[in-house]
C-alpha cells in the first residue's frame, strides 16, 4: 500500500463517530465558503482550470470553475505570453428556476399529447420541438443542485499561447467587479495536447480483479483513447471514472508517462487525503497489467518508466486512487520518449563558480550539466536539461556562500570520518541500502553549532536522520524531521537539523544516514555544518488583494526565522504607486506573524497594482532586507495548513470604500484588568446610519468592552485586556472592522438590525502594560 493510500485510510478512520458513515470510494463534500476581506462584496474564487494548460502557440477554450464569478471582466496571466479573451458565464439554476423550466416542459409535453388527437386544433410547432430541447439540456447541463459551490459556476475563455512562451507552470486569476481572485496553475506544454475520452461501449470482459460486490470497477463505463505519442492528455476525472488512452510504441523506446494532478492543484480543504491521488497502470494489447504506480517517491503524482518489449499497442490507465472524482480533479498526463531528470549529484554548490552536476534519469541527452554560478545569489532555484524535442522535468539545486566539499568514501565509522572545518557544506549521497556517513571537526566548549540536511527539499529521495556525538561515543544531540514553513507543498518534512551547544573542548561527530534505510545513486544530500547564521524569510497573505479606493483591508505577514533570529522586523512597500501605505507594518521580536494593513489611494480606481513587500532586521548589528514572497494559506483535508507560494502580489482597487482613520497617536499601551480608549474617525452617511467595530482575530484575552460616541464623527471603543490570557509585553496589532446596522421600519420584528460592512480600520499597534491598571474613563 503507497504512503498516499494509507494516509487516506488514516484520515478516513480519524473523522468523528458525529459524521456520516464512508463508503469505500466515497469522501466528504463540504461547502466551503468564500469570505469577503472587510467591506468588500465575496472576491471571485478559483476551484480549477480546464483544461489547466495547452501548448505553445496554440488557442483553444478552457473552463474556470469556482465561486463569485459572475460578470468576469478579464483573466490574468503571470506570463505575459499568454491572453485570453471571455467568452461565457455558467451558473447552476436556481430551485425556482428548475421548477419553472419543469412546469414549461410539462404544458409542452401536454401539447405534443394533444397534438397527436387534433393536430389542427393544437399543432406542435418545430419551434416547440426546439424548445423542448432546449429545456432538456438546460436542466441536464444546469440543474444540479447536489454540485458544491466552490465548484458550481464556470467562465468560458479562449485561451492564446505565444509561440515563444516560457514552458512550465504560470497562473491565471479572474478579475470581476468585485475584485481579483486566487491564482491557479496553468500549464505551457511544448507537446501535441489531446482531450479525454468519452465513454463508448465494450464487450471487454468484467476486469478479473474486481469484486462486483465491493469494487466499482466492476460496473465502471469503460472509456478510451486513442492516441500518437508524444502527446500531452488533459483530464477531469468525475466519481467512479477510469480514463484509459490507447497508443502505439515500437520495441526498445523507453516510454515515460509522468502525470501532473496534485501539482495543479496542491491542496484541498474539503477532500481525504488533501488532493487528487491520481494512480496510472500500464497495459498491453491483450490488458495484461506490465506497471504500475501511485506516486513517485514522495510526490503524491504517480510516474512510469517502462522499455517496450515488442511493436505493439499499449493502454495506459489513470483514475483516482479509491475511485472518486468531482469538477476539480484535473490532470494532465505526459506520454512518449521523454527526458526526465530522476537524480542529480550535488544537490547544490557554492556561488561565484562554475559546478558540472551528474544526472540520472530517462531519456536524457547527457549524464553531465554544467552550470555557472558567478551572477547567482544564495538560494534554491530549478533547473532542466533539453531532450531531442522538449525539456525535462524541473529539479531543484542549492547555492550559498560557504565552502563547498564533496563527501568522501569510506566514511561509514568514525575511525574513517571525513574531517570538516567549519563552516562548511558537504555534498554527499548515501550510495546503498544500509549506508551511513560520518564527518568529524573540533570544537570548542560553549560554541554553537548547527547542522542541517537538505534533500527531501530539493528532491531527493533520503529520509535523514542526523547524530552528534561526542569523541566516545556519546550522544550529545540528534534529529529525525524538521519542518520547514517556506516549503509548502511538502507534508513530510523528511530533512534534519539539530542544534546544540557543545560541552567541551575536542572532537566531534556527525552522522548522516537514512531511516529507512535506503540508499542508491538518488539519495543524495547537503549537510551544512556552521555557528548559528541568523537571518530570515516572509509571506504575505493572500497574494490577491481586493482594496476599495481610500479603504483598508488586511494583510498577513508570516516570519520564517532562521538559526534563532528573534529581533523585529519592519515593513514596507516597495516600487508601488503613490499613495498606497501600510499600517502596523512591524513584526515584533520573537513573533513568528503579524495582522497589517494595506490601505488604498483615493485617486485609483478599478485598476490592478502589482505589489511588492519587504522586511528589514537589524542581524548583526547591519540591516538585512528580504522581499516577502506572496501566498496563498491553503488549507488540506479540512484541518492542516500550508502556505503555498504564488507568483505575483497584486492589488485591484474597486470603487469607493470607507476611510476609515486612527485618531489615537502612536502605539496603544493596553492596561492589563482594565480598559484603554481608541479613538476613530468614522465618517458616515444618511445611508450607512451608525457605525460600530468589532475585533479581527484578536490574540486570546483581548476583547472589545463597549463603544461610546465621541466628539464629531468619531467613535471611542475601550479594549479588554484579561492579564489571565495575556501576557504583559505582548505586543502586535489590533485589526477592527467597521459595520453599520440601520434599524429600518421592520426592525421590531428582526432577531437582528441588518449589517453592512464598511470596511477595516488601518493596524493600530498595542502593547500590553506591564501591571493591572484601572478603568480608562
Amino acid at each position: 500500500m503507497s504512503t498516499a493510500s494509507r494516509l487516506v485510510g488514516a484520515c478516513l478512520q480519524a473523522i468523528p463517530n458525529s459524521a456520516h458513515r464512508l463508503q469505500a470510494g466515497s469522501y466528504l463534500l463540504l461547502a466551503v465558503a468564500t469570505f469577503a476581506q472587510p467591506g468588500q462584496r465575496p472576491a471571485p474564487h478559483l476551484a480549477f482550470a480546464y483544461p489547466a494548460g495547452g501548448q505553445q502557440g496554440t488557442t483553444f477554450t478552457v473552463s474556470i470553475g469556482g465561486q463569485n464569478l459572475n460578470a468576469t471582466a478579464a483573466a490574468h496571466f503571470s506570463h505575459l505570453g499568454l491572453t485570453a479573451n471571455i467568452l461565457g458565464y455558467e451558473r447552476p439554476l436556481t430551485q425556482k428556476e428548475i421548477n419553472d423550466l419543469r412546469e414549461e416542459q410539462q404544458q409542452l409535453q401536454d401539447k405534443r399529447i394533444a397534438a397527436r388527437g387534433d393536430k389542427a386544433k393544437a399543432p406542435f410547432t418545430a419551434k416547440d420541438e426546439a424548445r423542448s430541447a432546449e429545456i432538456r439540456a438546460l436542466l441536464a447541463k444546469r440543474g444540479n443542485r447536489q454540485i458544491s459551490p466552490v465548484l458550481a459556476e464556470t467562465v468560458t475563455l479562449e485561451v492564446t499561447i505565444a509561440a515563444d512562451a516560457a514552458p512550465g507552470e504560470h497562473e491565471v486569476r479572474l478579475r470581476t467587479p468585485n475584485g481579483l481572485s486566487n491564482p491557479m496553475v496553468f500549464c505551457v506544454g511544448q507537446l501535441r495536447e489531446v482531450g479525454e475520452p468519452v465513454q463508448i461501449a465494450t464487450s471487454a470482459p468484467r476486469d478479473p480483479r474486481a469484486n462486483r460486490e465491493t469494487d466499482p470497477r466492476s460496473n465502471r463505463p469503460k472509456t478510451e483513447l486513442a492516441v500518437t505519442i508524444p502527446t500531452v492528455v488533459n483530464g477531469q476525472i468525475l466519481p467512479g471514472e477510469v480514463d484509459h488512452f490507447r497508443f502505439a510504441a515500437r520495441k526498445g523506446q523507453r516510454v515515460v508517462l509522468v502525470a501532473h494532478a496534485r501539482s495543479l492543484i496542491p491542496y484541498l480543504a474539503d477532500a481525504v487525503p488533501g488532493w487528487f491521488q491520481a494512480t496510472l497502470a500500464l497495459f498491453d494489447a491483450q490488458g495484461r497489467e506490465l506497471a504500475y504506480s501511485d506516486d513517485y517517491r514522495f510526490n503524491p503524482d504517480p510516474v512510469l518508466c517502462y522499455d517496450i518489449p515488442a511493436d505493439g499497442d499499449y493502454v495506459v490507465e489513470i483514475k483516482d486512487a479509491i475511485f472518486r472524482g468531482r469538477e476539480d480533479f484535473v490532470y494532465r498526463l505526459s506520454i512518449g520518449e521523454l527526458p526526465f531528470v530522476t537524480g542529480i549529484n550535488p544537490l547544490g554548490a557554492a556561488c561565484g563558480g562554475r559546478e558540472t552536476f551528474e544526472l540520472t534519469g530517462w531519456n536524457l541527452p547527457s549524464d553531465k550539466l554544467a552550470l555557472d554560478t558567478k551572477d547567482r545569489r544564495p538560494g534554491t532555484f530549478f533547473v532542466s536539461v533539453r531532450g531531442q524535442t522538449q525539456l525535462s522535468n524541473p529539479v531543484r539545486i542549492a547555492l550559498d556562500g560557504h565552502t563547498n566539499t564533496r563527501e568522501t568514501e569510506p566514511n561509514n565509522r568514525p575511525d574513517t570520518a571525513q574531517a570538516l572545518t567549519l563552516p562548511i557544506t558537504v555534498n554527499g549521497r548515501i550510495d546503498r541500502a544500509g549506508d551511513s556517513d560520518v564527518f568529524r571537526f573540533e570544537g570548542k566548549a560553549g560554541a554553537e553549532i548547527v547542522a542541517e540536511v537538505f534533500a527531501r527539499r530539493l528532491g531527493s529521495p533520503l529520509d535523514s536522520v542526523l547524530k552528534l556525538t561526542d569523541a566516545a561515543g556519546k550522544t550529545i544531540a540528534s534529529n529525525d524531521d524538521y519542518e520547514d514553513k517556506a516549503f509548502g507543498l511538502l507534508t513530510h518534512h523528511a530533512d534534519s537539523r539539530l542544534t546544540c551547544k557543545l560541552p567541551a573542548d575536542g572532537t566531534y561527530f556527525i552522522t548522516v544516514a537514512d531511516t529507512q534505510h535506503q540508499g542508491g545513486a538518488d539519495y543524495a544530500y547537503r549537510l551544512r555544518v556552521s555557528p548559528p547564521q541568523p537571518d530570515f524569510e516572509l509571506r504575505v497573505t493572500p497574494s490577491s488583494v481586493n482594496v476599495r479606493s481610500g479603504a483598508s483591508t488586511p494583510l498577513t505577514v508570516f516570519a520564517l526565522r532562521h538559526d534563532g533570529f528573534a529581533g523585529e522586523i519592519l515593513l514596507g512597500l516597495r516600487n508601488v504607486p503613490r499613495g498606497f501605505a501600510l499600517s502596523g507594518a512591524r513584526i515584533p521580536p520573537g513573533e513568528d506573524k503579524v495582522q497589517i494593513t494595506l490601505t488604498a489611494p483615493f485617486n485609483v480606481s478599478d485598476e490592478v497594482v502589482g505589489l511588492s513587500l519587504a522586511g528589514t532586521g537589524m542581524i548583526d548589528g547591519k540591516p538585512v532586507t528580504h522581499v516577502a514572497v506572496p501566498a496563498e494559506d491553503m488549507m488540506q483535508a479540512f484541518a492542516y495548513k500550508h502556505l503555498v507560494p504564488a507568483r505575483d502580489f497584486m492589488a485591484d482597487v474597486t470603487g469607493r470604500g470607507a476611510a476609515f482613520r486612527v485618531v489615537t497617536r502612536g502605539v496603544v499601551r493596553l492596561a492589563p484588568g482594565g480598559t484603554t480608549r481608541i479613538q476613530i474617525s468614522a465618517p458616515t452617511s444618511r445611508a450607512n446610519g451608525a457605525v460600530h467595530f468589532e475585533l479581527i482575530d484578536p490574540p486570546a484575552g483581548i476583547t472589545i468592552a463597549k463603544s461610546t460616541a465621541g466628539s464629531g464623527d468619531t467613535v471611542n471603543v475601550f479594549i479588554a485586556c484579561d492579564p489571565a490570557k495575556v501576557k504583559a509585553g505582548t505586543q502586535g496589532n489590533l485589526l477592527l472592522n467597521g459595520f453599520a446596522e440601520r434599524a429600518g421600519p421592520n426592525a421590531a420584528k428582526a432577531k437582528a438590525a441588518p449589517r453592512q460592512s464598511l470596511g477595516a480600520v488601518p493596524a493600530i499597534p498595542f502593547e500590553v502594560a506591564g501591571a493591572p491598571a484601572s478603568s480608562a474613563q
